[in-house]
């Protein structure tokens, strides 16, 4: 059985300020997603690593680490998913990643950088778990890839985790929409009812994936407590009432879960 933290793995300590540069950095290039990832490091979170060890050492955590090691193939394996029923979670997954182009192996991608190093460890499984669903969440939680609707989602995720650095950009990235976007489109009340919503719902990354792709999507959502997404949609409206197309308004790229 892999350790909870294997003996190289070193202890790490809060450095805000060199989390500002690399958040100042991520500003300057919203494609930089290692900034990303850079930032977690520099941003220990007690209670994203205890939330992660308690998964990781329960029974449900071991039996996911056994039967899920990794998400990515099981989420590339779009005609394996696309022979679950056309209502099914798995058929929405599949068409909101050829509608975007995108991969679960192109996400991994992303999230590799120069020098990472990554551990055998139960924590690395369990980090990795949280990036390889954000699409999954996309799915589930009715947010577009939108910058809003990727502000939302790292509401919703950090909501569930307490992930520090999603919890920075989310609010970061929703405050300069509020700041520079003419209107009163209720940014900030998105992202604030996403934080709730993902602390109601059941977490995403305690699921069995393969379980979850099998369920009809709507009764994914009544299950799993995840509520809809109304002062999304409703800032949504407020833009196109303004002739501001929602997937224009710029901000921060679609960021990826950091290491705890």
């Amino acid at each position: 059985m892999m350790p909870a933290f294997h003996p190289d793995r070193p202890p790490r300590r809060m450095r805000p300020l060199q989390a500002l540069h690399h958040f100042r950095a991520l500003a300057r290039n919203a494609d930089d997603t290692a900034q990303v990832f850079l930032m977690g490091e520099c941003l220990p979170n007690r209670s994203t690593r205890r939330i992660g060890v308690d998964f990781c050492l329960s029974s449900l955590g071991q039996d996911l680490m056994t039967s899920e090691p990794a998400l990515a193939p099981l989420l590339d394996d779009h005609e394996r998913l696309l022979a679950f029923g056309p209502d099914s979670v798995a058929h929405a997954y599949v068409a909101f990643m050829r509608t975007e182009g995108l991969t679960a192996a192109g996400l991994v991608a992303a999230s590799q950088f120069p020098g990472q190093v990554e551990y055998a460890d139960q924590m690395q499984w369990f980090v990795n778990r949280l990036r390889d669903s954000h699409d999954l969440a996309h799915v589930l939680t009715g947010y577009g890839r939108d910058p809003l609707g990727e502000q939302c989602v790292l509401g919703f995720t950090s909501g569930q985790y307490r992930d520090w650095t999603e919890t920075i950009i989310a609010w970061a990235g929703t405050a300069e929409f509020a700041l520079r976007v003419p209107g009163r489109a209720p940014f900030i009340g998105a992202v604030a009812e996403a934080r709730r919503n993902g602390r109601a719902a059941q977490a995403i990354f305690r699921q069995n994936i393969s379980a979850l792709l099998a369920e009809p999507l709507p009764a994914a959502r009544r299950r799993m407590g995840i509520g809809e997404p109304s002062v999304y949609r409703r800032a949504h409206a407020r833009l196109r009432e303004q002739g501001i197309d929602p997937y224009r308004i710029g901000g921060p790229a679609r960021p990826v879960t950091a290491p705890i």
